[in-house]
This record gives C-alpha cells, structure tokens and sequence, in this order.
C-alpha cells in the first residue's frame, strides 16, 4: 500500500515528520508543503500534492493544515483511494481552514504576508513527545504564507471518497471537541489517546490504521 503524506502547518522538513511511519509503510511518500517557508500558497500545496499522486494509487494521509490541503487535491485524482484525516479539518467548497476554525490560529505576524506559530503555545504540540523529538520538532518550526489559511478550497474529495477521522483525544492544541466536530463528515471515526502528533509518538497504531483502510 502506498500512502502520501501531507504535514501541517508551520514546519518543514516533511521526511522528518514522518520519519516514523515510513519504515512501517515503505510504500509511502512524505510531500512539502510550498507554503510552509513562503514559497506559495494553499493552491500550490494542493498542486505538489496532486504531483504525488501522479506517481500511483495511493491513500493520503494529512494531518491538521495538511487535511485542508488533501481535500482539494485528492478531488478528481483517479489515483487517490482513501482520505485518512489525523486531528485535521474537512473544509467544503467555497471554505478555507480560517472559516472551519471561526477565525482562531495559533499564529503571529512574521514578516511581510507570513505567519509563524506563537512560541508560547509551542508545547502545547509536544506535550507528549519524548524530549529528543520535541526538540527536533521545535528546530523545524517555519514562516507560512498568511494566505494559505484564508484561500478556500476549489474542491472537497471526502464528499465521493471514503474517508477516515482519528481523533487525537489528548490534545491540548486543537481540542478534541473540535475535532470531533469536523469528524463529522467522515465516514469513519477512530480515537487515539494521544496528542497533536500520534506519528510521532504512535507510529504503530497510526500504520495499523492507514493498513486498514488500505
């Protein structure tokens, strides 16, 4: 089974993110995000998400931002298969991820047209990761162009393809009465009692989800 990652917001270095679920699934592929650096914006995400694709069948697994991201470019893709949503967002046509989140961002001004996450919640995000990986996660913390949460999606692929929620129940950072909100559009929903960043600290139960749906 091949899956396509896609990471959320405000960091890069996507191999890193997933480092520990790609020896699980080999088949799997971990996509940057333009707009995290300032490089573009929620429609060039989209498009080097769809250059994933390109390469084959596969499930796509994105996580918080990355979910908003999936939903447009997995639309019309005769290769996406399965939607799996980890403590994300499912944006309909015509929303953005400022419009499912009433407003709310974590963010600052970083620049001209950039944001970067408030370093006082930081570690609300790796509250529950061992301390060499919170480090790692925090060294990786970039700029993102401010209007990649504004610009709405064109197209919502969990309306035709099946789709998987996980929950991530002990999140200090998105709670998980929201989303278990927008779990509501997925067709299956699965709980995990971890924080913001299960493949990080539950790679396994994380792979045996996405083998299941596969």
């Amino acid at each position: 089974m091949r899956v396509v990652f896609v990471h959320g917001a405000l960091v890069g270095d996507a191999a890193w993110w997933w480092s520990r679920m790609t020896p699980l699934l080999p088949e799997s592929v971990a996509v940057e995000l333009p707009s995290c650096g300032g490089g573009g914006d929620l429609y060039t995400d989209v498009a080097a998400v769809r250059a994933a694709l390109d390469d084959g069948p596969a499930v796509l697994c994105g996580h918080s931002y990355g979910g908003v991201v999936m939903t447009e470019a997995a639309a019309d893709h005769r290769a996406a298969r399965h939607l799996v949503y980890v403590d994300s967002y499912l944006p309909d046509v015509g929303e953005s991820l400022a419009d499912v989140t009433g407003g709310v961002a974590p963010v600052e001004p970083a620049g001209e047209g950039l944001v970067s996450l408030r370093p006082s919640l930081a570690p609300r995000y790796v509250h529950d990761c061992d301390p060499e990986v919170a480090a790692g996660a925090m060294t990786r913390l970039v700029p993102q162009t401010a209007a990649a949460f504004t610009q709405p999606v064109r197209a919502a692929a969990w309306r035709s393809l099946p789709s998987t929620y996980v929950v991530c129940a002990d999140d200090p950072a998105t709670p998980p009465e929201v989303q278990r909100e927008q779990a509501k559009r997925a067709g299956t929903v699965v709980e995990m009692a971890c924080g913001h960043h299960p493949f990080l600290t539950r790679p396994a139960e994380l792979a045996a989800v996405l083998r299941r749906v596969g």
